[in-house]
C-alpha cells in the first residue's frame, strides 16, 4: 500500500509527505530580526505587546493573564515583555527580552531593549545581531537624548534598517504638524549617521493605530503600516554572500564502524557561500585543500551559506582545530595580533591602559592587553574626547588592543560577524565589552 496523504478528501497532516512540506515552507520563511529602542517610556513593550497580540502569537491564557495582572483600565500589552518582577514594579524595561512571532510572509526576532542610560550596554547587545531597529518616539516629547543615543549605536552597530515609530500620536490629537516636524528632526540628525535606510510611520502601540493596520485618524499618512513595512523590508540582501568565512567551532571525529575515517569540522558559515570541489584555506596555518562534502543536519548539501550550520569535510587530513578558519584562498580575512576597535564598556570597573583582558572572537579565544585609549565618544554630541584616561559604565571610545595570538579578522562594515569580539574578565568570566573593528574616520 502506497503511503497517501490524503483519505477520503481528509489531508492527513502528520504523514510523512505533509511533515516534509511543512519543513520546506518554514525553512523558506524569512527571518528578520528586529531590536527595539528608545528612550522611557515611549512604549516599546507596549509596541510589540501590541505586534503580538495583533499578529495572533499571543495564547488566551497568557492575555488573560496579562489583563489580570493589568493596574489600570485596559489591557497593559506591555507585560507581555516586561516579565521581571523588578521591571512591573517600576513599569520600565531592565534585560532584553526576546520575542517571537509569525505572519504568513515573515518570521520575526524582536528584542525589547531598555530605555534607561544604565542599560545601554543591553540595548547593544540586543541591536548588534539585529537586522532592523525600530526607535520609539514619544509624539509629546520629540527626539530626547536617549532617542539620539539610541539611533547612533543603531548606525554604530551598522543595522541596515532604521525605523522610527512617532507613538502616542492620539495624545497629540493625530497632529501631522508634530508628526512632521519629529519626522524633520530625526532626519536631519541622522544625516550625521551612516543610516542606509530610515522610515518614519505615525503610530499608537496602545490603540494598534497604523500598527497592523492603517487608521482612520490618520489620512494625511500615505506610507506602510509598521508591519506591512517590516514584512517587506529586504534584508537577504544585507547578507555577505561574496566573503566566505567558516570559524570551526568543534573537530567530529565519531571513530566508530560506521564511520571510521570520518573527521569533519562542525561550525556556523558567517559569510559567503561554500560549495563542494571549493578550493579553500585554513588559517593559521595557511594550507589549502578542497571541500570534499558538506553535511547538513538532514545530510549531504552541495552548499552552505550564512548563517547555516553544517559540518566541513576536507579532501586532504590537515591540522584544523577549534578557532581555525576556513576560506577561499584568494579572499582571505587580514590576520593580525593588533586591533583597532570602537569599544562600548560594560562592566562598573573602568577600562584603562596597560590592562589585561581576554578576547573571543568567532569561536577562538585569545588574552589581550589595552595598548591604547585613542579617545571616548560623546553619544550625544558625537565628539571625541581626545584626552580620555578610561572607559567608564557604559562608554563608547576608540581603543587598541594587542593579542597573545593572531586573529582573523574583517572591518566590520563589511563584515558583522568577524568584524566584532567580545571582551571577557578573566578572573570572573564575565562579558565586559563589546568591539567594532572599524577604520578611524
Amino acid at each position: 500500500m502506497n503511503d497517501r496523504t490524503e483519505v477520503d478528501g481528509v489531508v492527513d497532516v502528520h504523514s510523512a509527505v505533509a511533515e516534509h512540506a511543512a519543513e520546506i515552507a518554514t525553512a523558506r520563511k524569512d527571518i528578520c530580526r528586529i531590536a527595539t529602542a528608545g528612550s522611557v517610556d515611549d512604549g516599546k513593550s507596549t509596541l510589540i505587546g501590541r505586534l503580538l497580540y495583533d499578529s495572533k502569537a499571543v495564547f488566551e491564557d497568557q492575555y488573560e493573564a496579562v489583563a489580570r495582572a493589568s493596574k489600570g483600565d485596559y489591557v497593559d500589552l506591555a507585560l507581555l515583555t516586561d516579565g521581571l518582577r523588578a521591571e512591573r514594579e517600576q513599569g520600565i524595561t531592565i534585560d532584553v527580552a526576546y520575542r517571537y512571532f509569525s505572519t504568513p510572509r515573515r518570521t520575526f526576532i524582536l528584542a525589547d531593549t531598555p530605555g534607561h542610560v544604565q542599560y545601554t550596554r543591553n540595548m547593544v547587545t540586543g541591536a548588534s545581531t539585529a537586522d532592523l531597529a525600530i526607535v520609539l518616539v514619544d509624539a509629546r516629547k520629540g527626539l530626547l537624548e536617549q532617542s539620539r543615543r539610541h539611533a547612533f549605536l543603531a548606525s554604530l552597530l551598522r543595522v541596515p534598517h532604521l525605523v522610527v515609530a512617532v507613538n502616542k500620536m492620539d495624545l497629540v490629537d493625530w497632529s501631522e504638524e508634530v508628526f512632521e516636524r519629529i519626522s524633520d528632526e530625526f532626519s536631519a540628525f541622522a544625516a550625521k549617521l551612516n543610516v542606509p535606510d530610515l522610515t518614519v510611520v505615525p503610530i499608537s502601540a496602545l490603540n494598534g493605530d497604523n500598527v497592523v493596520t492603517h487608521s482612520p485618524n490618520s489620512p494625511w499618512y500615505e506610507g506602510p503600516t509598521l508591519l506591512h513595512h517590516l514584512e517587506h523590508v529586504h534584508v537577504a540582501g544585507d547578507r555577505n554572500l561574496t566573503d566566505p568565512r567558516f570559524p570551526v567551532q568543534y573537530v567530529i571525529r565519531p571513530q566508530s564502524d560506521a564511520f571510521h575515517d570520518y573527521r569533519g569540522y562542525a561550525g556556523t558559515v558567517a559569510s559567503g557561500v561554500l560549495r563542494t570541489g571549493d578550493e579553500v584555506q585554513v588559517l593559521p596555518s595557511g594550507l589549502t585543500t578542497t571541500i570534499a562534502a558538506i553535511d547538513g543536519p538532514r545530510g549531504p548539501v552541495e552548499e552552505a551559506f550564512a548563517p547555516m550550520a553544517v559540518t566541513v569535510r576536507l579532501a586532504d587530513d590537515l591540522d584544523v582545530s577549534r578557532g581555525d578558519l576556513i576560506c577561499r584562498p584568494a579572499n582571505a580575512p587580514q590576520v593580525t595580533q593588533d586591533l583597532d576597535a570602537l569599544v562600548c564598556w560594560m562592566a562598573d570597573e573602568p577600562l584603562r591602559p596597560r590592562q589585561r583582558l581576554a578576547i573571543k572572537h568567532t569561536t577562538r579565544s585569545v588574552r589581550a592587553v589595552v595598548k591604547e585609549l585613542t579617545y571616548r565618544l560623546d553619544v550625544n554630541t558625537l565628539h571625541r574626547e581626545q584626552g580620555a584616561t578610561e572607559l567608564g559604565l557604559n562608554d563608547i571610545g576608540r581603543v587598541q588592543l594587542r593579542t597573545t595570538q593572531p586573529l582573523f579578522v574583517d572591518d566590520y562594515l563589511r563584515n558583522r560577524v568577524t568584524g566584532r569580539f567580545i571582551v571577557v574578565d578573566e578572573a570572573t568570566n564575565a562579558t565586559v565589552g563589546a568591539g567594532m573593528l572599524t577604520p578611524a574616520g
